[in-house]
C-alpha cells in the first residue's frame, strides 16, 4: 500500500516501487487477457522460464482494505451499506481518498469520529 501524504510526497516509498507495482500489473493484464483469448499456459511457451514450487498448498494472504457504510457505489446500491473494500493501493487520508485495486473512494469520517450513520 502507497501512502499519500498531505503535501502529496509519497510516505515510505520511491518511484521504483510504484514501477515495480505498475510492472507487475501489466504482465497480470497481459496473462489475463491470454487467458481470455483461449491461451493456456504450457511448458513449451510460458513455463519454461518460471520458477517452481515444490510441496505447495494454498493460504490466504491478509492485505490492507477498509471496511464501513458505502453511499453513492455503482453496484451496492443504498446508503449506509456495510462493505469491505478490496485491497488498498493509495491511501490518501489527507486528501480524502483512498485507491483500492477496483476504485477510488471518497473518504467520509473514521470510524472512531462517526456518531451517527451517513445520511
Amino acid at each position: 500500500m502507497l501512502r499519500l501524504t498531505r503535501d502529496g510526497s509519497l510516505e515510505a516509498t520511491t518511484g521504483e516501487l510504484i514501477d515495480d507495482a505498475i510492472g507487475r500489473l501489466e504482465r497480470l493484464t497481459a496473462d489475463l487477457e491470454a487467458l481470455r483469448d483461449g491461451a493456456v499456459p504450457t511448458e513449451a511457451d510460458i513455463l519454461r522460464d518460471a520458477p517452481g514450487l515444490d510441496q505447495w498448498s494454498v493460504a490466504a494472504l491478509a492485505v490492507p482494505c477498509l471496511v464501513g457504510r458505502t453511499w453513492g457505489h455503482p453496484t451496492l446500491p443504498g446508503t449506509g451499506r456495510p462493505i469491505r473494500t478490496s485491497d488498498i493501493w493509495v491511501m490518501a487520508e489527507d486528501h480524502g481518498a483512498v485507491r483500492t485495486i477496483s476504485r477510488q473512494y471518497r473518504l467520509g469520517r473514521p470510524a472512531d469520529q462517526a456518531e451517527t450513520a451517513l445520511s
